[in-house]
C-alpha cells in the first residue's frame, strides 16, 4: 500500500501528464477552428464527471446556491482556456507553458485586492522575479511586435481570478460540480463558433479530439486528488515536469528548441512560485498549529 504522500506524487504526476498531452493535442489540432476543439474539451468534460458523481445527488446534481460565483468562475476560466488555446497553436510549446507558471504570481497580487490578504515582503520578492522572468521570456516577442505572447499572460490573468473563485466557492461546493459548470460553460460557448465553419474531422482525429475534454477531465480530477492526499510544497514542484515535457515534445513533434532567454526566465518564475508555495506554507502553519497525529 501506498503512503498518502507516496499517493499524492503519483496523483500529481498523472496529472501533469494527461494536461501535458491535452496541450500537444491542441497544438496538433491547428487544422481546426478553435472553437471545435473548445467543444470536444466540454462534452467530453461533461461525460466524464457524470462518472463521479455521487448517486445520492444524481437527481438534483445541479443544484447550486452560488450561481453568481460560478458564472465569475466560469467567465475567467473560458478567457484563460481560449487565451492558452491560442497561444499553444502559435508559439512554442515550452515558451507557453514556461509563461504559464507565473499564474500563482498573479493570484498572490489578486488575493490582495479580492481578499485583502496581506502579502510580505518574501512574496513581493517572489512577484517582482517572476515578473522579470517573464520579461526575460516574452522579450523577443514584444520587440518582434508577436501579438501572441500576450495570450500566455492573459492566460496566467484569468487563472488567478479562477484560483480566487474556487478558494470561495469549495467551502461550500463539491469539487465535480464546479468543474461540471466549468465544462458545460466551455460546450455552450462553443456552439457560438458554429457559424464560422466547423470541419468534419476523421475518425482517427475524432478520436485524438475527444481525449483533449478526457485527458482535460481526469487531469483536474487527479491534481484535485493529489492536493486531497499530501501536502502542497510536497507535491507542487513536480509541475515543473510540464516544461521537461514540453521541451521534449516540442523538440521531437515540431523540431522546436528552447532559448536561452526562454530557459532562464523560466527559471526565474519557477524560483519565484516556489517562493510564493514555501511562503503560503509557513503562512498556515503559524496560523493554524499541526494537528496531533494519532
Amino acid at each position: 500500500m501506498l503512503s498518502k504522500n507516496q499517493l499524492g506524487f503519483l496523483y500529481m504526476f498523472m496529472s501533469i501528464c494527461a494536461f501535458s498531452l491535452m496541450d500537444i493535442i491542441v497544438k496538433w489540432s491547428v487544422d481546426y477552428p478553435i472553437g471545435q476543439v473548445l467543444f470536444f474539451r466540454g462534452f467530453f468534460g461533461i461525460i466524464f464527471y457524470f462518472f463521479i458523481i455521487p448517486k445520492e445527488r444524481l437527481h438534483n446534481f445541479y443544484q447550486t446556491k452560488r450561481p453568481g460565483l460560478h458564472l465569475l468562475r466560469c467567465t475567467s476560466g473560458l478567457i484563460a482556456l481560449v487565451s492558452i488555446f491560442i497561444a499553444l497553436r502559435e508559439l512554442p510549446l515550452a515558451t507557453v507553458v514556461s509563461i504559464s507558471f507565473a499564474a500563482p504570481i498573479f493570484t498572490t497580487i489578486f488575493s490582495i485586492f479580492l481578499l485583502s490578504e496581506k502579502v510580505g515582503i518574501f512574496r513581493w520578492l517572489a512577484v517582482i522575479i517572476g515578473f522579470i522572468g517573464i520579461l526575460i521570456i516574452t522579450e523577443p516577442g514584444l520587440s518582434e511586435l508577436n501579438i501572441y505572447y500576450i495570450f500566455p499572460i492573459i492566460f496566467c490573468l484569468g487563472l488567478s481570478y479562477v484560483a480566487i473563485t474556487i478558494r470561495q466557492l469549495s467551502s461550500t461546493e463539491p469539487v465535480w460540480l464546479i468543474s461540471f459548470y466549468f465544462s458545460l460553460s466551455i460546450m455552450i460557448l462553443s456552439f457560438f463558433t458554429i457559424p464560422h465553419g466547423w470541419v468534419m474531422p476523421s475518425f482517427n482525429h475524432l478520436i485524438l479530439l475527444s481525449f483533449v475534454g478526457i485527458f482535460g477531465g481526469v487531469a483536474n480530477l487527479w491534481l484535485s486528488q493529489s492536493y486531497k492526499y499530501s501536502e502542497v510544497s510536497l507535491v507542487t514542484p513536480l509541475k515543473y515536469l510540464a516544461l521537461v515535457f514540453a521541451i521534449i515534445f516540442g523538440y521531437l513533434i515540431w523540431d522546436e528548441i528552447p532559448t536561452i532567454k526562454t530557459l532562464f526566465g523560466a527559471f526565474l518564475v519557477i524560483i519565484s512560485t516556489l517562493i510564493i508555495f514555501r511562503r503560503e506554507i509557513y503562512k498556515k502553519k503559524v496560523i493554524t498549529p499541526e494537528p496531533l497525529n494519532d
